[in-house]
């Protein structure tokens, strides 16, 4: 049981980040129907600079509080990443909105392979060493009749409460304001809700804004609890996330949440106890199979995903 426990802590630590990641890609296809290819380096580049944000802030004021260090260095990475996402969607998708498909798809990864060879430029290929600003004394969850619980950290806790207060707030913010509702008509007709006030490519830039602010924090919070970041580390988030995305039902916000989540939870169950079934055959080496597997699944018996895709039918 308690061996149960740490596994479901530790997939929900990863799901959770792989849900805010998937968000980012679901609010976009929601909207324009293209798959943003470049959401995952985003998250790297919201790692990286937050890391830059966080040297400076301790070199420059080294008596400042480590949590106030990392809030404003999360705020600073966020603001950056919107910014850069409202960049790649007037850049690399305005001009492709109603062109055949393969379009912005090769776009988004041209994108990709860019903010990748910049990121290298920058901070140069090798992993930087990312502080570990929140306490990483070990915390006992559960404690059973044996004295004995599962283990883990306020970095982890940290983690999984923010992600899941943010999902939350985003949930609200789409279905009860005014913005939700510019969102979901834009999603449904872009022309007639333009007869209504409102500006479709303003609600287009503020939805990828708010992704990558989304993928920001999720670097940020990936970044706390490994240890590291570097120029590649957005690519398997990425693909994962999309896949939590399908998983869950494309367009779906509860879906990418939920399938967020599931695949967090379903990576960790499958490497704990399929390894120690096989005798470590698929251990912790083969934890990214599982992602794809799940993939392979989806699209071959439930292609909607679990909750189904959301999907306004246009004219």
């Amino acid at each position: 049981m308690d061996a149960f426990i740490q596994q479901l802590l530790n997939g929900l630590m990863s799901g959770s980040l792989y849900a805010l990641v998937a968000l980012g890609y679901t609010m976009v296809y929601g909207i324009l129907r293209i798959i943003n290819f470049a959401h995952g380096d985003v998250l790297m580049i919201g790692a990286l600079i937050g890391l830059s944000v966080i040297r400076l802030l301790q070199a420059a004021w080294p008596e400042l509080p480590a949590v106030l260090v990392l809030l404003l260095a999360t705020l600073i990475a966020m603001a950056c990443c919107a910014l850069l996402a409202v960049l790649i969607e007037r850049v690399a998708y305005r001009r492709l909105r109603h062109a055949p498909r393969l379009a912005p798809l090769i776009s988004g990864i041209g994108v990709s392979l860019l903010l990748q060879t910049a990121a290298m430029l920058v901070w140069t290929r090798n992993p930087q060493m990312f502080p570990q600003l929140l306490s990483l004394e070990p915390i006992e969850v559960l404690p059973s009749a044996s004295g004995h619980g599962a283990v883990t950290n306020a970095t982890a806790l940290t983690t999984i409460g923010i992600a899941l207060a943010v999902m939350l707030a985003l949930l609200v913010l789409v279905e009860r304001s005014r913005f939700g509702r510019a969102m979901r008509a834009v999603a449904e007709n872009p022309q007639v809700a333009s007869l209504m006030g409102i500006d479709p490519n303003r609600i287009i830039v503020l939805t990828f804004a708010i992704g990558g602010a989304l993928a920001a924090l999720a670097g940020i919070m990936m970044a706390s609890n490994y240890g590291s970041a570097h120029f590649y580390m957005g690519f398997l988030p990425g693909i994962k996330a999309f896949t939590a995305a399908v998983l869950g039902g494309i367009g779906n916000l509860k879906g990418a949440m939920l399938g967020g989540l599931l695949l967090g939870l379903i990576e960790v169950l499958g490497t704990g106890y399929l390894g120690t079934a096989t005798g470590g055959v698929f251990g912790s080496n083969y934890q990214d199979v599982f992602a794809f597997i799940v993939l392979i699944a989806v699209l071959v018996l439930r292609p909607s995903g679990i909750l189904g895709e959301r999907l306004a039918s246009r004219a």
